[in-house]
């Protein structure tokens, strides 16, 4: 079980290997210049491993950084022309606005004492730690990490959460409303949820195990994407008084193709990173493991949603192939480092059949989700927290159907009120006419695609 309790988030092997490469009297014989025996493994000093775990926290974080551009290209691909600008605005604002709230009160909400207020959430304040360097030198540290490299790491994954809400509510929101929204989102109800069992809260001491955020994550953006969804309605046109479908086609299905790859990419730093060390060979190895099984469930859930819709359409869908690699990636996220390269592609190929069946169920539901991220990123993380328990010993079916009904439960009553109280004030959604013209010229003034319309003239 993972927990990222910032006591304990330096692993045990970490600290074991530090201690033998204190203690180890072949270490200070080599420091001497005298000659040694090879050993099997040598362990690395407790500097050396506070500097690679701290490399690792930083790469990682990049990787999903760049999850950001994979979203705002997916989402600016999948809506129509009239509001792509809408889409690179709000993913560009969900990363800011992120940033700024875990440092103010997300982090500390979510890590700071979590123990000593019941284990449901921590004390909220801006992030602030000492690091173990006085005078130019390393003076030593129990954590075995630089903390703001830790901070950087956690909250790239708080605007992930976000960036998922973006996609399901598009080409029909307002901007400012949404931004609100995104800001108790990431400030408040993530870092709450977050608490009860990566900041070692009492979901952490029930047992219940998610690696990286099938749940915490992934299910969490698509609980507070589906209230949003609901309160806010279809877009015009979607749904037909007979209950017919009237498919909406994306604009740029390559940038979409490239958003996912992006996002396939970051995906590496989202579950490999979740590690919480590379400073011994034994984390490195499970790194490269978790790397192996998260490109196996994104290729199993592209191949089944392929091979899925060619039975039952007749034709691929690339949109639902892309999803369906999407679909396979958040599956394994819960647990990516114990199933057998066979147990991958079986958890996420059925990610892929998962996608494929709750797109259309969702519309018959009426429920409007622009990019397909409630299937991906709610249903997909239910299974792939469900599927724990099939290749860890340590978890248990109870413990895990305890932390999605908990955490499903608080997001979507938290994220239903938030979401009804701008409407009731403010008003979350576009008039009809805002909604015909597309929300760049009605929200922003401003086109993607400028030239579109206006013939060869030179500008």
């Amino acid at each position: 079980m993972m927990i990222r309790t910032k006591s304990q988030i330096a692993l045990a092997a970490v600290a074991g290997a530090a201690a033998v490469a204190l203690a180890d009297p072949a270490l200070a014989q080599e420091a001497a210049g005298e000659a040694v025996a090879e050993p099997a493994a040598l362990p690395v000093s407790a500097e050396t491993a506070y500097i690679f775990n701290t490399l690792s926290f930083m790469i990682h974080g990049f990787l999903v950084m760049f999850m950001a551009a994979g979203f705002a290209m997916l989402e600016g691909g999948l809506v129509r022309t009239k509001n792509t600008t809408m889409q690179m605005t709000k993913n560009i604002g969900i990363y800011s606005f992120a940033g700024l709230m875990y440092w103010l009160i997300g982090y500390n909400l979510m890590y700071n004492g979590v123990g000593d207020m019941g284990g449901f959430f921590g004390m909220p304040g801006p992030w602030g730690a000492a690091d173990p360097i006085v005078d130019g030198a390393y003076q030593g540290d129990a954590a075995g990490y630089a903390g703001a490299s830790d901070w950087f790491f956690q909250m790239v994954f708080v605007a992930t959460t976000a960036s998922i809400v973006s996609g399901v509510v598009a080409e029909r929101i307002k901007l400012w409303p949404f931004l609100i929204f995104v800001i108790v989102l990431t400030g408040v109800i993530y870092p709450i949820q977050g608490a009860w069992q990566w900041g070692g809260g009492w979901l952490a001491d029930a047992g219940f195990s998610d690696f990286a955020g099938s749940t915490l994550v992934h299910s969490v953006g698509g609980w507070a994407a589906l209230a949003g969804a609901i309160l806010l309605g279809a877009r015009t046109g979607k749904y037909g008084p007979d209950g017919k479908v009237h498919p909406i086609p994306g604009a740029n299905l390559p940038l979409a193709t490239l958003g996912t790859f992006i996002l396939w990419l970051g995906w590496f730093g989202f579950n490999g990173g979740s590690q919480l060390a590379m400073g011994s060979a034994i984390d490195v190895t499970a790194i490269a493991t978790i790397y192996m099984n998260t490109n196996l469930a994104a290729a199993a859930g592209v191949t089944v949603a392929m091979v899925l819709t060619q039975a039952i359409y007749g034709k691929v869908d690339l949109t639902m192939a892309l999803n369906g690699a999407l679909g396979g990636l958040v599956s394994i996220t819960a647990e990516p480092l114990a199933p057998s390269p066979i147990m991958a592609i079986l958890i996420g190929g059925i990610g892929g059949v998962l996608v494929v069946l709750a797109v259309p169920t969702l519309d018959k539901l009426k429920i409007d989700d622009v990019v397909g991220a409630i299937p991906v990123h709610l249903v997909c993380g239910i299974w792939g927290t469900l599927a724990v328990p099939l290749t860890n010993s340590g978890a248990n079916f109870g413990s895990q159907i305890l932390g999605i009904v908990s955490i499903g439960a608080f997001v979507f009553v938290a994220s239903f009120i938030v979401w009804f109280v701008l409407k009731m004030t403010m008003g979350i959604r576009i008039s009809d006419e805002e909604e015909a013209i597309g929300l760049d010229k009605a929200e922003l003034g401003l086109e993607a695609y400028p030239e579109f319309g206006r013939g060869s003239q030179a500008l």
